[in-house]
């Protein structure tokens, strides 16, 4: 696996309740296992997965997280044939687990497979690789809101200078001067 591949794991990669997840479904598809194993696993060892490691979303997370994916109705249809969404006969029948960097490394040790446990770092690193990335553009929008702070300051400097000059300009209109050299009687 290399670069390319990590970006196509950050793809997977969504923020909900104000953490970075992956689904159930991709986590499962990325370990080479089917979706209601890992979801099995899961349920086996609870003790395992914390709140902050893995959690259900609920209905409207679900919907605001199939928008933020932009689920067409083939892309539906491909999310039925994984078992990610209710297809009527089979398939889900509750909503999507997510997992966050630590539960997505947890979830290899409780699989034991080796494909799992080969694809956690490349995963860990997709989660590093957008915190990283996060952080730098906070440090990006911090940077621009002390740019604006201080032009803002000049800004409002400025129009002090300018209301301050502003009558000493219009005072101090010129005197018209006489003209030097020789001048008829007619323009004296």
């Amino acid at each position: 696996m290399d670069q390319e591949s990590v970006e196509l794991i950050q793809d997977q990669i969504f923020m909900v309740r104000g953490q970075q997840v992956i689904l159930d479904s991709e986590l499962a598809s990325l370990y080479g296992v089917e979706t209601g194993a890992l979801n099995q696993a899961v349920n086996r060892n609870k003790d395992r997965f914390p709140e902050d490691f893995c959690f259900r979303l609920n209905k409207r997370e679900w919907d605001d997280l199939k928008c933020q994916i932009g689920i067409a109705s083939e892309l539906a249809g491909d999310l039925k044939s994984q078992n990610v969404i209710s297809s009527g006969h089979g398939g889900r029948r509750s909503l999507p687990r997510v997992f966050t960097e630590h539960g997505a490394l947890m979830a290899a040790t409780v699989l034991r497979s080796k494909q799992a446990t080969a694809m956690s770092v490349f995963i860990i690193r997709a989660f590093v690789q957008m915190r990283e990335a996060l952080a730098t553009n906070q440090a990006i929008l911090k940077r621009l809101a002390e740019i604006d702070n201080t032009l803002l300051s000049h800004d409002s400097a400025l129009r002090d200078l300018y209301t301050k000059i502003l009558p000493l300009l219009e005072a101090s209109e010129p005197k018209p001067r006489r003209k030097i050299g020789f001048h008829p009687a007619s323009e004296r």
